[in-house]
């Protein structure tokens, strides 16, 4: 994608289908003049005089318990620097939108337009009684020190520059890690930190809090190292300013133990590295762009412990591990500000778990066979689902120790639960996928490329790296349309019906006629089904010529469908195939089967229908837990779309005990853990959240996942294609443009899997 297609797409992205990111939205019914008399005048007196006699109880008749504000003048935006309150906008509405997807946290941006400290800190304190915390973001130093530090003491609610101590509490617990590894003590190695601004001095700030030694440490500032006998040294640079005789980055690195960048892009070299003592520590944090590329740091020393702000390298220093967790520990306790003692437990907490066994989640994600604590993991990755439920905890409890909560908890394990339910409102699975096939792009043939939404989606494919697109339909009609997206890439396009394919045309319509000569398919039928696209592309995922398979864009499913059956056939040992949709719903992802292929299943395809949704489950990293769902509930019906349902379940109970599942069930008992537990306590789904729901016909599955998809805009990922040989997919009629890229990730995840399945039986073959 050329640089002004990439700027135009950001462009829409924010505009597109309203502006902005982020909006407010109700919390209460409103449907009736009763709910608004209630929501406004004249029920809402009452919460107000509850609040006038007590102000506490704005807590609890309010958003404020979950409402951070960001606030920023734009001061030092991103790699913008001083871009202006209006100009900055963007970033914070992003910084909200991160806030509420990682921690379940309320967000007003406010931007402010002024410069002077003075005014700055007025500003924040008259409007602090809206918030329960205030993030300040994107102020240059040296002012953000004096902001932050004086609305700590004079503001009751949690505040946080999160430039200034986000990196440092990640780098600092990557640090005591790689220490650890490194087998070296904080106290005794040498430290060289690469910036001097605010992440710079907040970091070298808490690496002295966890024990380091300032003595032990050389800041350098763009002119060099920052000595004591420099002149119009700022206070902050000042404290950091060393006694040695050196003037260069260069001279400071030598026979240094850690290397802290938190300044430019490649000013590091090999060199430099080789100077280093053993097991060097190199975090490189400059964004987008390293002070050194993690490939010549690495190159340059096999002892090397290296971590980037990059999320294609490993150990990302990511400020997302950090301040959603904090500030959600901070809310739940009132606590009245981030202290010390509260960010030291988000450093302890986060080395911890790294140390902890990584949950399959997060190794399917990142496409590792097992994450462990080691050089290339010292620090969690940014999907994990456990963060919720460990850094939160451990700052609210550091909170209540250090005297700052002022509304301790009590039950631990309640309030790991509730913050586990919190995760539920998040498509994190989306991007989880795509992260996994980025790890191993296959080849995916798009069948119907010469469709504008299809051409996109295979744009968007390429240029993240999910996939390597092949491009299948009229050539002259993709051409122009890759022209007018400006979709410029040496990629295969291939037009079935031109002369120039002739050759593969015949060679796939041999090994067709081949396999269905006494099927009744002649020679002559062949040649002629191969000028068609999707028995031509299905022979590309046979011979091999592909990886996967898309398409379904514009035809029917049951067209599509009939040469892929044909052609590629079922997996070894499946009897059947089905489908499954992801639906993305507030209470998380939910797997329904089967929504396009099975009209009217017996007990025996249900049962089969439901092992291959728990395996698509686990491909998603997630545990199955199944309701088999009916209008009836545990044999209230003897009707027979009943009964197949309990038959199903029994055999399932019997030939597979260790699949959660149950049923029959209707819906409504099956969503409702409370009702299910309350009603049918003995049920294998009580206590239980359930995730997968399958249907007792196609009926019922397809129009409950576009009534979903329709009324609640829950996005959808499907239907995934199960039970066949090969990775092949099938889009919903007029797929929409993010539908067809992440069924692309299912097809690339699909492709991975089977070869990994296919190694396997190669090598339990006798030699």
């Amino acid at each position: 994608m050329s640089k002004e297609s990439k700027r135009r797409e950001a462009l829409v992205y924010h505009a597109k289908p309203r502006p902005g990111k982020i909006q407010v939205v109700p919390t209460k019914k409103y449907a009736t003049q009763r709910d608004l008399s209630l929501a406004y005048s004249p029920g809402v007196a009452e919460p107000c005089l509850e609040i006038e006699k007590d102000k506490k109880n704005v807590y609890k008749y309010t958003a404020k318990g979950n409402l951070v504000a960001v606030i920023s003048n734009g001061t030092a935006v991103l790699g913008l620097g001083n871009i202006g309150p209006e100009a900055s906008k963007p970033v914070m509405e992003g910084k909200g939108l991160l806030f509420k997807i990682f921690a379940d946290i309320d967000v007003f941006d406010i931007e402010v337009d002024t410069e002077n400290v003075e005014e700055f800190i007025q500003t924040v304190k008259m409007i602090a009684p809206t918030f329960g915390g205030i993030n300040l973001e994107d102020i240059k130093a040296p002012e953000a020190f004096e902001i932050e530090r004086r609305l700590k003491e004079e503001l009751d609610i949690p505040v946080m520059h999160d430039d200034q101590h986000g990196t440092a509490i990640i780098s600092a617990a990557a640090l005591l890690n790689a220490l650890e590894i490194a087998e070296k003590k904080i106290e005794d190695v040498q430290i060289v930190i690469s910036g001097a601004g605010a992440a710079a001095i907040s970091c070298s700030r808490l690496y002295q809090a966890c024990g380091a030694k300032r003595k032990n440490m050389v800041m350098c500032d763009s002119k060099g190292v920052i000595r004591d006998d420099r002149d119009t040294l700022s206070k902050e640079k000042a404290e950091f300013a060393t006694h040695r005789k050196i003037d260069t980055l260069r001279e400071a690195m030598q026979d240094a133990d850690v290397f802290i960048g938190l300044s430019m892009a490649d000013i590091v070299d090999q060199a430099m590295l080789k100077t280093m003592a053993s097991n060097p520590i190199v975090f490189a944090m400059a964004n987008p762009n390293p002070e050194i590329k993690y490939q010549l740091a690495i190159d340059a020393r096999d002892d090397i412990i290296m971590a980037t702000g990059r999320s294609d390298n490993p150990n990302q220093v990511n400020n997302v591990l950090g301040f959603p967790f904090i500030f959600r520990g901070a809310l739940d306790v009132r606590a009245t500000k981030i202290n010390e003692a509260m960010k030291m437990a988000a450093v302890f907490a986060l080395a911890k778990l790294a140390k902890e066994p990584v949950p399959e989640q997060v190794n399917i994600a990142y496409g590792e066979t097992r994450l462990t604590f080691g050089r290339d993991y010292i620090i969690p990755k940014p999907f994990d689902p456990r963060l919720i439920a460990e850094v939160p905890p451990a700052v609210a409890k550091a909170a209540m120790e250090s005297g700052v909560a002022t509304e301790p908890i009590e039950d631990w394990e309640k309030y790991k639960d509730e913050l586990l339910e919190r995760l539920g409102s998040d498509n994190k699975v989306v991007r989880l996928l795509i992260n996994r096939a980025k790890l191993n792009p296959k080849r995916v043939v798009f069948a119907e490329a010469d469709h504008l939404d299809v051409l996109k989606a295979a744009q968007i494919v390429y240029d993240e790296g999910i996939a390597t697109p092949i491009l299948l339909g009229r050539k002259e009609t993709i051409l122009k349309l890759m022209e007018e997206i400006e979709f410029d890439a040496d990629i295969e396009i291939i037009d079935p019906k031109s002369d120039e394919e002739e050759e593969r045309k015949n060679k796939y319509a041999k090994v067709y006629w081949e396999q269905r000569k006494r099927k009744g398919v002649t020679l002559f039928s062949a040649e002629k089904l191969m000028r068609e696209r999707n028995y031509f592309a299905a022979m590309m995922v046979n011979e091999g010529d592909t990886d996967a398979l898309i398409s379904g864009y514009s035809r029917s499913y049951p067209v599509v469908v009939k040469p892929m059956l044909e052609l590629i056939g079922l997996a070894p040992g499946s009897t059947r195939i089905a489908t499954t949709n992801v639906m993305m719903t507030q209470r998380g992802p939910m797997f329904l089967s089967d929504t396009s292929i099975n009209i009217n299943p017996s007990a025996n395809d249900l049962t089969r229908i439901a092992q291959m949704t728990a395996g698509v489950v686990k491909m998603f990293g997630m545990e199955p837990v199944m309701a088999m769902i009916s209008y009836s509930n545990f044999g209230s019906s003897k009707n027979q779309t009943a009964v197949k349902v309990r038959e199903a379940v029994e055999y399932l109970h019997k030939r597979h005990p260790d699949l959660v599942v149950d049923g029959e069930l209707q819906t409504d008992f099956a969503l409702n853990k409370e009702m299910l537990q309350d009603t049918f306590p003995f049920s294998k789904l009580a206590g239980k959240k359930v995730n997968t729901l399958i249907f007792p016909n196609l009926e019922s599955a397809n129009i409950t996942y576009k009534l979903l998809k329709e009324l609640n805009k829950a996005d959808s990922i499907g239907p995934i294609m199960m039970g066949m040989k090969k990775p092949v997919h099938i889009l919903q009629l007029d797929a929409s443009v993010d539908e067809i890229v992440n069924m692309t990730a299912i097809a690339v995840i699909d492709a991975q899997q089977k070869e990994k399945q296919a190694a396997r039986l190669q090598s339990a073959l006798p030699n």
